[in-house]
Order: structure tokens, then C-alpha cells, then sequence
């Protein structure tokens, strides 16, 4: 587990990169808001947090996923980070902030992301 890296990941870069075409201009990694949001828009006091299906048991076929070896302690682990996700999203609501949770399937369109997230920032 110490290789999975929890910055400047592959899908964070690319939801990057498309808010950045869109015009917008962001922080990222703040430490002193709950969750360290990968990025925040301060202007429209928006938060994005850019999740991985499997780590946080998307929907998805890549969420759905049971590992074969440690099922329980991959189910807790998994398990876990949703019930954080839902905590810092409760605190950040009650601050003022919107938050927005894009998932790592989503980035495998382009197209369909700069919809997504044009939708969502609107």
C-alpha cells in the first residue's frame, strides 16, 4: 500500500487539466480544511475531491470489485474511507463549502467529464 499515492494521481491530473481549459483556477491540497481537498475553488467556495472507485466503492464495476485474499480487511478499509468521505463532507457543508466528489471511471471520458463537471460547477 505504501505505492498508492494519494496526490497528483493520474485522474486527479486529468480533472485538473479540464478545469483548467474551463477557466477555472484552483489550490489544491488544502491541510486545513477536513479530507485535504484534492482541489478548492476558492472564488465559488467549491471543493473537488477526486476518488478512486475502489477505494471508495464507487457504483461502478471497478468499485464492485471483492479482493479474492483479506476480504474482511479490505471490506473494513474500504468501508472506512466512505464513512470518512461522509463525515468531512457533513463538516465542509456546514462551513459553507460545496462539495463535488469526481470519480476515477469518469475521467476515462474526457468529453463526458467536461460536461459533468460544467454541470456541477454551474
Amino acid at each position: 500500500m505504501a505505492a498508492i499515492r494519494g496526490k497528483h494521481t493520474k485522474p486527479e491530473l486529468i480533472v485538473r487539466s479540464v478545469l483548467h481549459g474551463m477557466g477555472y483556477r484552483f489550490r489544491l491540497h488544502r491541510t486545513d480544511l477536513p479530507g485535504k481537498p484534492d482541489i478548492v475553488l476558492p472564488k465559488s467556495k467549491t471543493l473537488v475531491f477526486v476518488h478512486g472507485c475502489f477505494w471508495h466503492m464507487h457504483r461502478c464495476r471497478l468499485g464492485r470489485v471483492i479482493p479474492a485474499t483479506n476480504a474482511q480487511f479490505w471490506q473494513s478499509k474500504r468501508t472506512g474511507n466512505v464513512q470518512r468521505d461522509k463525515r468531512n463532507a457533513r463538516k465542509l457543508k456546514a462551513d459553507g463549502w460545496r462539495v463535488i466528489s469526481v470519480w476515477e471511471c469518469w475521467t476515462k471520458q474526457p468529453d463526458e467529464l467536461n460536461k459533468r463537471l460544467a454541470s456541477l460547477l454551474d
